[in-house]
């Protein structure tokens, strides 16, 4: 009787341990497709900076933050919501030492950054911030500018991806096919204008010149990649 129910537990859990051993699924097929669209970019960002060193922290400090205190309140006459945004970056105060050894002064460095989709008026800031230099200058796409295109392009990737699985499957000869997996990526190249021109258009920033700026164009990028079971 104890055997009968032993060899009886057995047969119960043989079916899955067989199921595990089962071989992958056969003709599948792994595919990817891309669409993309440019457009200009409408997206503006300025940082200012400024650095002070001196032998007391607290005149480095207090030389910073007045720094920056006039140049924000400048930036602050254009700030406008979803035009024009006004924030402070990195600020930083640290030591320097001397060759020998021990503290002989200290080094401080402050940023502001204007950005945002109004050019003309970052532009125009540029000639009357006088407190800090342009450090970057760069440009990209808008949340807002990036989300009306995505869609599109999204839905060209995914019908370039069942184009795609349409036609491998004719040509095996294969009836249709069904989606096993699949997964959808974007991506957005860009990049700032160098720090070397950066630096030259401070130069005519100070001759109360407004930053001259012009917009290149993005890539708003869709990958669609994953694999079709063929039938």
């Amino acid at each position: 009787m104890a055997w009968g129910l032993a060899l009886a537990a057995l047969a119960c859990v043989a079916p899955p341990a067989r199921a595990q051993l089962l071989p992958p699924p056969h003709n599948v097929v792994s595919l990817s497709a891309t669409a993309s669209a440019e457009l200009p970019m409408d997206w503006l960002s300025v940082t200012y900076a400024s650095a002070r060193d001196g032998s007391d922290a607290a005149a480095v400090q207090a030389q910073l933050r007045q720094a920056l205190d006039t140049a924000l309140a400048e930036a602050r006459k254009i700030a406008k919501p979803g035009e024009v945004n006004v924030r402070t970056g990195a600020f930083s105060l640290f030591p320097r030492y001397a060759p020998k050894g021990g503290i002989n002064g200290w080094q401080g460095s402050v940023e502001l950054v204007v950005e945002g989709r109004d050019s003309a008026a970052i532009a125009q800031l540029a000639a009357r911030v006088q407190t800090l230099t342009i450090a970057r200058v760069g440009w990209s796409l808008s949340r807002e500018a990036r989300e009306r295109v995505e869609g599109d392009v999204s839905a060209q990737a995914i019908a370039r991806f069942r184009a795609r699985a349409d036609a491998v499957a004719h040509q095996f000869g294969a009836a249709g096919w069904s989606l096993r997996e699949v997964s959808v990526s974007s991506t957005e190249p860009g990049g700032p204008i160098p720090l070397r021109r950066a630096v030259a258009l401070t130069a005519q920033a100070a001759a109360d010149a407004p930053l001259p700026v012009e917009p290149g164009n993005a890539v708003v990028s869709v990958s669609v990649s994953g694999s079709v079971q063929l039938k």
